[in-house]
């Protein structure tokens, strides 16, 4: 049972120790120069705190609180206030001072402590006894033995000693240190991950010095390790078309391999291709003298913010690299259903979809994933070395497009307690914006919301009208591009994971692309279809965006969700075949919001089973049903 206190009015946080930890300790804030907050909220961000450690622990006990209040209903009090969270299966009592209350959920946290006596007396917390009160709750609360809880509290604890090495590397580096391009500064930014997830920067099975290389947010980078592989076990295929060979000749030509007469190539993940050596498929395929492994070679490639897809600004392709290491909560195999799927979707966009896309909204594209390889036999099952390839139209030149994730992730200070000069991508653009228009911070978020809205929300709600075609456009699945006034002027979508076909659209996706859905789980019911997207572009990103601009204390989040509103209620005047999923997203009480807390704490992996049950979905109270029209 959780439980707040109210006894603060909504306004600034006090300028003093409690206005960060709920309580004072001798000398806990001595010497820090700690910023204004969000929305004038004056309680310093713990992620500038001289020690990247203690910085990167108070971060991951925001993140694991931020999802723990959504997923377990608690309301949280106005900034200021004094949250408290009661846990009768520990016998705890925890409090902490609400420095920013989001209507999206976005909260902003100072230090939790523990209430030692009824007189207020209080100890500090970290993130190992926050997790463990916290997840503990999740699973006896919930008439499950608490043993169950101990992996998620594991991985909360190791995601946040990797943000920590993060911070360090980073406070490293020059002023005004960049990616190697545009494209890679935003998807290396995220240094502390996603904000509704307990264990962002959770991986398991690497060592410190293979992430140095694997690692986004450390600027890694490696060459791909080669396998030659006998004709006889290739497999995948294009939408055009093309052979596996053919699809990576451009890629192979010029490295320099020495290959056996006769065999093809295939690329892999170093640490998949030591890892998958040990798999009885690939060592049989190994003794059958049907594949052999030729070691690193040619050019390094860049991870992007996914860790396993790849990407290196001359090539014509991105790799998504089939990576068996634990990420947050998922092994990160690819499937070869989701690869088929991959292809099915660039031949269906290819049929009619895509060309009306281009007519209506030339700024937008979908990024497809059209091809893949791997070493095996035909069907279903994997080996570990399966790469789907992907459109690369980032080469360092022209449009770049901006992880979105990437735009909002926060960064840290240089180390001495203050600020960043720009505490996110997102920041820096809104202030370009205003001085370009002459407008206030605010005015230019809102004018930076619409244009973004028109850009990328706007083409992928038409895309499910006119086709029932839906994706999942979350934050690291969406990319736009800026002007150089800050403004987005250019929208994409990737991943082939996420496609489905509304039921009611399945008849006039067979015309288009006869057999499109034969093998593949890719029809759905409408209802399911409008849930997923709901969640998916709603809550994840456009309600995460709004979330984004007040915790970075740019905008009121009020004010933009009328600002969206606005916008998705003339869209669905416009859009008949749109009407069902924007009645669901402006009117709704709630929706079906994605549980990334239980999730972690169920010990699911969501690459895994149906797509129904992947993951732990909950209720969530929708801001938009709320907002003043």
């Amino acid at each position: 049972m959780s439980g707040v206190e109210r006894g603060a009015a909504p306004g600034p946080a006090p300028q003093s120790p409690e206005g960060l930890d709920g309580a004072a300790g001798p000398g806990e804030v001595e010497g820090l120069h700690w910023a204004a907050g969000p929305q004038g909220v004056a309680g310093g961000d713990p992620l500038d705190h001289p020690d990247p450690l203690r910085a990167a622990d108070s971060v991951a006990v925001e993140t694991l609180l931020r999802a723990y209040v959504r997923e377990t209903g608690t309301d949280v009090p106005p900034s200021g206030g004094l949250l408290r969270l009661r846990l009768p299966c520990s016998a705890l009592n925890l409090r902490v001072r609400v420095l920013y209350r989001s209507a999206t959920g976005w909260h902003r946290f100072g230090r939790v402590r523990v209430v030692t006596s009824g007189q207020g007396g209080s100890l500090p917390a970290d993130v190992g006894l926050v997790a463990a009160a916290l997840v503990r709750e999740s699973t006896l609360g919930r008439g499950a033995p608490p043993h169950l809880g101990a992996d998620a509290v594991g991985r909360v604890i190791s995601s946040a000693a990797r943000t920590g090495v993060h911070l360090v590397r980073r406070r490293a580096e020059e002023p005004g240190a960049r990616g190697v391009t545009p494209f890679l500064d935003a998807e290396q930014a995220l240094l502390l991950g996603h904000p509704f997830h307990p264990a962002p920067k959770s991986r398991e099975g690497a060592s410190d010095s293979e992430l140095d290389a694997y690692s986004p947010e450390l600027r890694g980078s490696f060459p791909l390790h080669w396998f030659a592989v006998h004709p006889d076990a290739v497999v995948g295929e294009s939408a055009d078309g093309r052979t596996p060979a053919e699809l990576l000749r451009p890629l192979t030509d010029g490295l320099g391999l020495s290959v056996p007469d006769g065999m093809a190539v295939v690329p892999a993940h170093p640490w998949q291709a030591r890892d998958v050596l040990a798999r009885p498929a690939v060592s049989a395929l190994v003794d059958a003298g049907l594949l052999r492994p030729l070691g690193p070679a040619g050019p390094h490639w860049y991870p992007t913010s996914s860790v396993r897809t790849v990407h290196r600004p001359g090539a014509d392709v991105m790799l998504k690299l089939s990576l068996g290491m634990r990420i947050t909560n998922s092994r990160r195999n690819n499937l070869r259903s989701e690869m088929r799927l991959g292809v099915r979707a660039a031949r269906l966009l290819a049929a009619g979809p895509a060309g009306r896309l281009r007519a209506e909204h030339p700024e937008f594209a979908i990024l497809r994933d059209f091809g893949w390889v791997s070493a095996g036999a035909d069907g279903d099952a994997e080996t570990g070395l399966e790469t789907a390839v992907r459109d690369n139209p980032f080469r360092g030149a022209g449009l770049e497009g901006l992880c979105v994730a990437g735009l909002v992730a926060e960064r840290t200070g240089p180390g001495d307690g203050s600020p960043p000069a720009h505490r996110a991508l997102l920041c820096e653009a809104v202030a370009r914006t205003a001085r370009a228009h002459g407008v206030s911070t605010a005015e230019a978020s809102a004018r930076w919301l619409a244009a973004y809205l028109d850009v990328l929300a706007v083409p992928l709600i038409r895309l499910r009208a006119w086709y029932g075609i839906a994706l999942e456009p979350h934050h690291q699945n969406t990319l736009v591009a800026l002007d150089t006034d800050g403004l987005p002027c250019a929208g994409w979508y990737r991943d082939s994971q996420g496609y489905y076909v509304a039921a009611s659209h399945a008849a006039d996706v067979e015309r288009l692309l006869p057999g499109a859905a034969d093998g593949l789980d890719l029809v759905f019911d409408d209802a399911f279809v409008d849930e997923r997207v709901a969640y998916y572009l709603g809550i994840n990103n456009l309600l995460g965006l709004v979330g984004a601009f007040g915790a970075l204390g740019l905008a009121d989040e009020d004010g933009l969700l009328r600002v969206l509103r606005a916008r998705l209620e003339r869209l669905r005047s416009a859009e008949p075949g749109a009407k069902a999923l924007l009645d669901l997203l402006l009117d709704a009480p709630v929706l079906r919001c994605k549980g990334n807390y239980l999730t972690c704490v169920d010990g699911l992996d969501e690459l895994v089973g149906d797509v129904e049950s992947q993951s732990v979905y909950v209720d969530l109270t929708n801001p938009l049903a709320e907002a003043q029209r």
